[in-house]
């Protein structure tokens, strides 16, 4: 397939070799390549060093509190939904070290600092996800305080998107403007096409850096009937979602409903384990740990993810101020829904359905506004 010339926005095919030409690609550029495997039953981002590694012909069915793997009949690559993890562990880890001090006379000295980040490129990235990462970019990279871990990794992102083409029963994207097509800055965009008539992607170039990477790659021109099926694919996912959350109003209607009786029924179920806030593609609240050897010759200064969910997540001078599991629900959901417009201006929910599949005890957040609503 010999390649014609490329522009950004202008969507081009490229047939399934392709992809293991794209992994290539990028790894001969110098990126780690992250993307969907699978591994403990479930898929996740991890090292991508070959095509091979990428979850081909799975599918997983997502119920709350339940997801289960099964296998695809047409051999798709990305045809699934989210998994437990998102983009967040690799641009926000979950544990990195911000510096080491060894005593140095009466005084200390830094033996470390964070290592450099390395060049990585996303493979995978689902339109949920992509406005998640805007999201936390507004928080980390765009407000009065930059995080510093956050910018530098952001800045050696390359971001392979792709949109979806089948939703999950936990999805409610189109209510949280998160999907199920891409919206956003992304290098490249594919919309898989698998079925009897063949394999192959519609690509799109989002930046000068993707149409460079993609020139590399065999491709030819889309047809009509084969952007006409992409788009229906992706009409199609819309079409298929069980849930949806009415944002009508809705910091006003939690804000004006602190004392509804609901929050007393969802902390009666909540184990208050703080799953949904570590699977959430957009929470960003951290601990800082210091940590010293017996003789105080030496120190570590760790950031750790950490949860509102957690009784000393609120602690100040004399005890936290939250101990109750309904106070910690109240103030996660109303935080996602309410208090983050008041904040950044958006939504801290796109709607990935994450917190809703990943709880132990199956607590619906859309079925829990629906409540408050008088639904």
């Amino acid at each position: 397939m010999d390649p014609i010339p490329l522009s950004v926005g202008v969507p081009v095919v490229m047939e399934l070799p392709g992809l293991a030409q794209l992994v290539a690609s990028l790894g001969d550029r110098g990126y780690e390549v992250i993307g969907p495997t699978l591994r403990d039953g479930a898929v996740v981002l991890d090292l991508i060093e070959r095509v091979e590694d990428l979850p081909a012909g799975w599918t997983d069915r997502q119920e709350p509190g339940r997801c289960y793997l099964e296998r695809r009949d047409d051999g798709a690559v990305f045809g699934f939904g989210p998994g437990p993890q998102s983009w967040k562990r690799f641009l926000h880890p979950p544990d990195i070290q911000l510096c080491e001090l060894a005593r140095d006379g009466d005084s200390f000295k830094v033996l470390s600092a964070p290592p450099a980040a390395v060049r990585r490129a996303f493979v995978g990235v689902r339109a949920c996800d992509l406005a998640a990462i805007r999201i936390q970019d507004r928080v980390l990279l765009e407000d009065r305080y930059v995080d510093g871990v956050y910018a530098e990794r952001r800045r050696n992102v390359f971001i392979v998107a792709v949109n979806c083409t089948r939703a999950s029963a936990t999805c409610f994207c189109t209510s949280m403007d998160g999907g199920p097509r891409l919206q956003g800055a992304f290098d490249l965009a594919l919309t898989e096409l698998a079925g009897p008539e063949g394999h192959r992607f519609v690509v799109e170039a989002g930046s000068e850096a993707g149409a460079e990477v993609l020139s590399s790659i065999g491709h030819r021109e889309a047809r009509p009937e084969e952007l006409a099926q992409a788009a229906s694919l992706i009409d199609a996912t819309a079409g298929q979602l069980t849930r949806s959350l009415d944002t009508t109003d809705l910091r006003r209607l939690l804000m004006g409903n602190l004392e509804h009786p609901e929050w007393d029924l969802v902390a009666a179920r909540c184990l208050s384990c703080g799953n949904c806030t570590m699977v959430c593609p957009t929470c960003f609240c951290t601990t800082v740990e210091d940590t010293s050897d017996v003789a105080g010759a030496r120190a570590q200064r760790q950031r750790k993810w950490d949860s509102c969910f957690t009784e000393s997540f609120s602690y100040i001078h004399g005890g936290s101020v939250r101990l109750s599991v309904k106070s910690r629900y109240r103030q996660w959901l109303t935080h996602k829904l309410a208090s983050w417009v008041d904040q950044f201006g958006t939504f801290g929910c796109v709607g990935c359905g994450r917190c809703i599949t990943w709880c132990p005890a199956a607590i619906d957040i859309t079925a829990e506004v629906a409540a408050i609503r008088g639904g």
